[in-house]
């Protein structure tokens, strides 16, 4: 068997500098303070999204996609509705 002399040669991984750092501190994204919820279809399943980043389970009902989305939404605005104790 012929050895490939056609083939391009690559530089060893000593050879590749490593990746310079930014110069400045890129700031971190803010999670939204309004939950705002949708479906999505992935194939035959249906899930509730949320602009949190939060993600329901997939159904095989956009029904009760809609539902968590909701349920979501409820939870997340009764916890930020709560007032603060006093001391």
């Amino acid at each position: 068997m012929e050895p490939h002399i056609d083939a391009t040669p690559v530089p060893p991984l000593d050879a590749v500098p490593p990746p310079r750092p930014r110069s400045q501190p890129q700031p971190q994204p803010q999670p939204p303070t309004v939950h705002t919820t949708s479906t999505a279809d992935r194939g035959s399943f249906c899930l509730a999204v949320c602009s949190c980043g939060w993600k329901g389970p997939a159904r095989r009902s956009r029904d009760l996609a809609r539902k968590d989305a909701t349920g979501h939404g409820a939870t997340q605005t009764a916890e930020t509705t709560v007032p603060a104790e006093t001391t």
